[in-house]
């Protein structure tokens, strides 16, 4: 997903496809429901002022919006994109962009609920979610120099302290390559952690990141009908809303 720094305009797309643990089947290419699915996406700073009842009538259901990133960054546009969506009648939730070899993962969760990252069982109101990918500031150390258990136990410490603030785990947006090879693979957060996979190569469709069997949310595409990034959910709206509500 985006980075909002000036240093780092152009993003590096590791795929990744967002998923949540609804659906009983892995993923194998885009489902053949998939025009049923309900759509969302995820924007940033990038995408500014968004028109949301264009948005709406264009068919989201839902969107995360970028909060944070490290601890001292917040999308200046914030406001507007999370609130705005929630007047529109789209299901929405707000996202942290990772840097763990800048601070412990308890304090960027601490600053990423405290700055948007909050979550209300109001029906409205997604899972928090953490971006976890590739380092954009520093390509030779794409893992952010860290071990596999390192960056294993920094994501552990990120989700126990968002679970401790907000009383849900969050959501782990990653793609299936830096998943396997910045944590080795790590089955220790599937079982409660929805994931949210991007992958855009359908070549490479069949792969989810190591311990996951489900998607939930699907990042497709970094462009389409919707602002920002395209999204599906791997359920039905009936079942999107419950997600959203706590069940």
């Amino acid at each position: 997903m985006a980075r909002d720094r000036k240093a780092a305009r152009h993003r590096t797309r590791a795929l990744a496809v967002a998923v949540l643990m609804v659906g009983g089947s892995g993923f194998a290419g885009a489902p053949a429901s998939a025009a049923s699915l309900p759509k969302g996406h995820d924007v940033s700073s990038h995408q500014k002022n968004v028109d949301w009842p264009k948005a709406r009538a264009k068919g989201a259901s839902f969107v995360y919006v970028k909060a944070t990133e490290s601890t001292d960054y917040r999308n200046p546009h914030f406001g507007q994109q999370y609130d705005g969506a929630r007047d529109a009648g789209i299901i929405r939730g707000a996202y942290h962009f990772a840097v763990p070899d800048r601070s412990s993962g308890r304090a960027q969760a601490a600053y990423f609920v405290r700055n948007g990252g909050a979550w209300s069982a109001d029906g409205w109101t997604l899972p928090p979610a953490l971006d976890i990918e590739y380092n954009p500031y520093d390509k030779k150390h794409k893992c952010y120099r860290m071990g596999k258990a390192k960056m294993v136990g920094w994501i552990k410490s990120f989700s126990d302290e968002v679970k401790r603030l907000t009383g849900r785990r969050p959501v782990i947006y990653t793609t299936a390559h830096w998943w396997n090879t910045c944590t080795g693979g790590s089955g220790a957060f599937a079982s409660d952690h929805a994931l949210w996979v991007a992958r855009y190569h359908s070549a490479d469709a069949g792969a989810l990141p190591g311990g996951w069997s489900y998607w939930t949310i699907w990042q497709y595409d970094n462009g389409g009908s919707l602002p920002g990034d395209q999204n599906l959910f791997n359920g039905s709206v009936r079942q999107l809303k419950r997600f959203a509500g706590g069940s």
